[in-house]
């Protein structure tokens, strides 16, 4: 049996730098703005034919909205009470880049699209966010034939659209919710472990937080400014209620924190309201709520609701909320965790730590994505791991150290080879 330290110099020795480089840089170049995820699902087709992956399958979630997924047979092939499937999965889709070009105007950056490399990182809307991720997965199965190591267990590559926020009529997750359907409808496998590739800069995220969006609406009476005893002030309504609002947060702070995850709170994020020369009639304010794994979205939801209505003493000022964002639930996403301690997480973190000195670590996701699509829904243990920091995504500083990003594929080839078993 080759020991894991052999098993990680073999594989970086072996990796095709310049093939991986230029997948990455392909992968930029096919632009996916939420809505467009077809162009990218085209190169990849075409890459995942390239690299070996079998039995190759697309479906639109929406029209015109592809998904595309595909397996590489291991020799067990599901003959075995012993053999494993592993997932890799990410979406397809990115944020928008208005504004990057005239931000970068006359630099080697300005193309949001051309994925420069400059001083030593890959530049680019969709570089860590995450198509460092979806490229180091089917890299590294190239590097698995470049050595010669044949699995036991099977490999799952899927690659789904509608992850991101922002664009009109979409970013509910549509994608993953026509996969996940698919699975549990049995015609795809079920995964035994999944990594989702969202960046961590190569940590191993086995928690992450659930989160509400809430847009509340208060309504008074507008009166001219001179007898404004004949209005209702919804301006002054807000102020009580961003005061409770606020009170609520420092609660919900002190109730304990989460080991990888920290405190949950709620922030106020947007207030907008006033009249013209006249008691306001309408406040609007907007919020987001962090929740820790093991917390409710219908009993959060329901809590807030009630310091609200109890911060507006004025029977006749009326609060409407509403809920944009839902995810795998109508209110939001769902917190989602699993034992930092499983076999596999740790394998995976080993599988880090080799191939780059000082990753691999143990963390939390201070961000929501699809992992409890599995987690929570399938009963499927999931992590992220991925090259990439969520620190420079969605801005115009998006970029990947590439020396992570090669790292990531050995990491993700080592993983694969440890988790599914090497065949004899």
């Amino acid at each position: 049996m080759t020991n894991s330290n052999d098993l990680h110099a073999k594989l970086a020795a072996l990796l095709d730098r310049e093939d991986a480089l230029d997948l990455f840089r392909g992968a930029i170049g096919a632009h996916s703005i939420t809505g467009n995820e077809a162009n990218f699902v085209a190169y990849l087709a075409k890459q995942m034919e390239k690299r070996g992956v079998e039995s190759i399958e697309t479906a639109e979630f929406e029209p015109g909205r592809p998904n595309i997924w595909g397996e590489r047979k291991g020799s067990e092939n599901g003959n075995s009470s012993k053999s494993k499937r592993l997932l890799f999965i990410g979406h397809t889709d990115t944020v928008h880049v208005d504004g990057w070009e005239d931000h970068w105007k006359g630099t080697e950056r300005e193309n949001p699209f051309a994925a420069p490399l400059i001083d030593g990182e890959i530049w680019g809307r969709g570089s860590g966010d995450l198509k460092a991720g979806i490229c180091a997965s089917l890299a590294a199965l190239s590097l698995l034939d470049a050595a010669g190591i044949k699995l036991k267990g099977d490999l799952g590559f899927a690659y789904v659209g509608d992850e991101e926020s922002g664009q009109p009529g979409s970013g509910i997750s549509a994608g993953i919710k026509d996969y996940t359907r698919r699975i549990q409808a049995g015609d795809i496998a079920r995964p035994d472990f999944t990594v989702y590739v969202e960046p961590t800069r190569l940590a191993v995220y086995p928690a992450q937080i659930g989160f509400y969006i809430a847009d509340i609406k208060i309504t008074g009476k507008s009166a001219y400014f001179g007898v404004p005893e004949l209005g209702k002030d919804a301006l002054k309504a807000a102020h009580s209620v961003m005061s409770a609002l606020w009170a609520h947060s420092d609660d919900l702070k002190s109730r304990g924190s989460h080991d990888l995850i920290g405190e949950g709170f709620l922030l106020i994020t947007g207030l907008t309201g006033g009249g013209f020369i006249a008691v306001p009639e309408e406040c609007n304010l907007s919020l987001i709520r962090k929740l820790l794994p093991g917390e409710s979205l219908d009993e959060a939801a329901r809590e807030m609701e009630e310091v609200i209505r109890g911060a507006i003493a004025d029977p006749d000022i009326s609060v409407s909320i509403t809920y944009p964002a839902g995810r795998d639930h109508a209110l939001g996403g769902s917190a989602a965790e699993i034992d930092p301690e499983l076999p596999e997480v740790r394998a995976l973190s080993d599988a880090v730590s080799g191939a780059m000195a000082g990753r691999g670590a143990i963390e939390g996701a201070p961000f929501w994505s699809e992992t409890p699509f599995f987690v929570n829904e399938l009963g499927t243990p999931a992590v992220y791991c991925a090259p990439g920091d969520i620190r420079n995504c969605h801005t115009f500083e998006e970029r990947v150290d590439i020396e992570e990003y090669f790292a990531g594929i050995v990491a993700f080839a080592c993983f694969m080879a440890r988790y599914c078993g090497i065949a004899d």
